[in-house]
């Protein structure tokens, strides 16, 4: 296939705009399947995962190809609902253009704000498909509206609707200046006629419009067009292609996926318009051999790829997908790992039609493909030729927002669920998987609830592994305030040889953070050297349960400067039982607190939204460390317990009406208000009893 004629294109929304069903109705109008399938019937071939079949919405990113007009369409079907955009960044790393479906009745919303953002961050060339033309409440010139307002652009309309709702029954198209009525049946074959004179007026604005904004993409254009007013259909065509590729404007399509209309012009504006791989430019990568970045472009000969996804099949294992950017690789071939610095052997390549693998014998550059159980790779790898490594970045995603505890249901799952884990974090970037030291509890964290709930869903229907959701522990530690001495004295006389231990210590607080110090002042040899250090780990291990709730003790230092010892029954024991009888005691004369975690976060969100997120912030007993605009919108700084936002990203969500997002890390400790102390105390010892 001639990298000239092949188009790498990702379909972007909000969730439930309709992506997957304009797909589906592509496929079918490229002669790439036999019907049209439903995500409501279950019958995509898009979403094929048991979960996103039983959810009715897409949580991966999918390629379908397919060939039409002797060119190689590869379309990526993106998830559009919030917990699963970081899928939808990464395949943007792999596409030359992207088609925004906006919604006829809702718009634009705020997960299709952030995706756009995604693909101007790739510098990706754009069409816009207004879908559902053919629901009640749609209303194209109100979504043309709120696309303007949104992504502050000047879309540019090429068709326009014949009638909305139930009327809605062709379309209109500027280029050509002619009616497109469909029939009522799903087939996109429509017949030509004239634009009815109700609607020639909207017509003729919208046409002058378009080619002014042509017009503007070549001097030839615009001069014939001031001295005639009027351009030929090749003129607007090629007018378009030159402003889409150059991003000069973005065209706007209108339809209905459900009832195939629009679907199949929508497909000739991606192939006429959007830029092949040889038009998008090159590529940046770093030379492995010199460190020194470089371009990549599709004319380059050295075989170049970037893994951007990658499904974990319980028979299959793992499929690689990868988008070629120079060279070309065969079955049997031999490449370099270049992350990893491993040789992988390419046995077998496939195309992809969504959940169909359709082998073949070479991918070229610009072609999109998958292989089957590399070794060595995992996503965001580079594949390249031995002669001439290059390495591609990775895509960078947002850190996960919320954590559960979980916790696995039986013996059985218990085994089973780290296999499982570490599998899905393979196919899934957006998610981490580590073991609190403090807590012990293995946590799961993710881009949402939702996010972390499909997860769950994926280790039961592709490892049989049960696990419960639980929310995660607080990582409380107990600290002390002021210094205070004291003795710890064992004793155990039980016939024959007797336990004895006998130390004074001081306990005294650290700066934060400082963690534990020891400190021998013995003299005299009062405590012998050999049991010195049985004194300091019995404090170490009696410290990991604090004397307030259990908690461990941090930022103290004990000093030894006393003790007694038997010639006989002196042991390492006994001191060891004797330290930790003393910590007990004088922790308790010391002031002891509990300190709890503090968790810097950044919230975005619109202007209008700041009050309500910063009342919000105080509420949680967060204290706002600075308010700075942004581009639409405003960057809200704070500190905020962890306590109190264990659950914050549904909240914003709610707040925010979808619109916010944050991000938030661990900053440090502070000592937890007496009156929540005290009830947290209550709590454990309730636990306990």
């Amino acid at each position: 296939m001639e990298t000239s004629l092949i188009r790498n294109v990702a379909f972007i929304s909000h969730g439930g705009a309709g992506k997957t069903s304009l797909i589906e109705a592509i496929l079918y109008n490229a002669g790439g399947t036999e019907r049209i399938g439903s995500v409501e019937a279950g019958t995509s071939v898009m979403d094929f995962d048991p979960v996103e079949i039983e959810r009715k919405f897409s949580t991966n990113a999918k390629v379908a190809s397919v060939t039409w007009n002797k060119t190689l369409l590869n379309i990526v079907d993106t998830p559009g609902y919030a917990n699963f955009l970081h899928e939808t960044k990464c395949a943007l790393a792999a596409v030359d253009g992207a088609v925004v479906i906006a919604s006829a009745i809702t718009g634009v919303k705020a997960e299709t704000k952030r995706v756009w953002s995604f693909a101007d961050e790739y510098d990706l060339s754009k069409l816009i498909f207004i879908n559902k033309m053919d629901k009640e409440y749609a209303d194209f010139y109100n979504a043309l509206g709120d696309i303007e307002k949104a992504f502050g652009i000047n879309p540019l309309p090429i068709f326009l609707p014949i009638g909305s709702e139930e009327s809605f029954r062709g379309i209109i198209d500027l280029v050509r200046m002619k009616a497109l009525i469909y029939p009522s049946e799903p087939t996109a074959m429509y017949t030509i006629e004239e634009i009815p004179g109700e609607l020639l007026p909207e017509a003729e604005k919208y046409r002058n419009k378009l080619l002014e904004a042509v017009s503007e993409t070549d001097d030839a254009l615009i001069e014939k067009y001031l001295e005639t007013g009027e351009l030929t259909e090749e003129e607007v065509r090629k007018g378009l292609r030159e402003g889409v590729v150059t991003k000069r404007f973005v065209p706007v399509i209108c339809g209905s996926a459900i009832k195939n209309i629009g679907s199949k012009l929508l497909l000739e504006a991606i192939i006429d318009y959007l830029p092949s791989p040889m038009q998008r430019g090159a590529a940046y990568a770093v030379d492995k051999k010199s460190g020194e970045p470089v371009d990549v472009t599709a004319s380059d000969k050295e075989f170049s790829a970037f893994v951007f996804k990658t499904f974990i099949d319980p028979f299959a294992g793992k499929l690689s997908l990868f988008r070629v950017y120079s060279g070309s690789v065969k079955n049997d071939s031999e490449v370099l790992n270049v992350n990893k610095d491993e040789k992988e052997k390419i046995s077998q390549l496939f195309m992809l039609q969504g959940k169909n693998f359709v082998k073949t014998d070479e991918l070229t550059a610009g072609q999109i493909g998958m292989v089957t159980k590399l070794k060595h790779t995992e996503t965001f790898d580079t594949l390249s030729s031995y002669f001439d490594p290059v390495e591609f970045p990775p895509v960078e995603l947002p850190d996960p927002v919320i954590a559960f505890s979980i916790v696995p249901k039986s013996k059985d799952d218990e085994e089973k669920v780290s296999s499982g884990l570490h599998r899905l974090i393979e196919e899934d970037k957006g998610i981490t998987v580590k073991r609190d030291e403090q807590t012990g509890e293995l946590l799961l964290s993710g881009m949402g609830q939702m996010h972390i709930e499909v997860v769950v869903d994926k280790l039961q229907k592709k490892f049989n592994v049960q696990v419960e959701l639980k929310t995660p522990k607080v990582p409380y530690m107990e600290t002390i305030r002021s210094t205070a001495n004291g003795q710890g004295k064992y004793k155990k006389q039980s016939g024959g040889k007797g336990q004895y231990g006998d130390v004074w210590l001081e306990l005294s607080p650290l700066p934060r953070g400082e963690g534990f110090e020891f400190e021998d002042k013995i003299v005299g040899g009062v405590v012998p050297r050999n049991f010195i250090p049985a004194v300091e780990k019995g404090i170490r291990e009696a410290s990991a349960d604090g004397v307030l709730a259990g908690y461990p003790m941090v930022d103290f230092k004990a000093t030894l400067y006393d003790g007694s010892y038997h010639s006989v029954d002196s042991s390492e024991m006994a001191f060891k039982i004797a330290a930790s009888m003393a910590y007990k005691k004088i922790a308790m004369d010391a002031k002891p607190v509990i300190l709890e975690p503090i968790m810097t976060i950044d919230v975005y969100c619109p202007e209008q939204f700041v009050g309500s997120v910063i009342g919000d912030l105080n509420s949680r007993r967060g204290r706002i460390n600075n308010v700075e605009p942004q581009t639409n919108g405003q960057h809200i700084g704070a500190l905020v317990p962890m306590a109190e936002i264990l659950k914050y990203a549904p909240d914003l969500r709610s707040m925010t009406g979808g619109h916010g997002m944050f991000t938030m890390e661990f900053s440090h400790y502070e000592e937890l208000p007496t009156p929540l102390a005290e009830k947290l105390i209550a709590e454990k010892k309730q636990n306990e009893a």
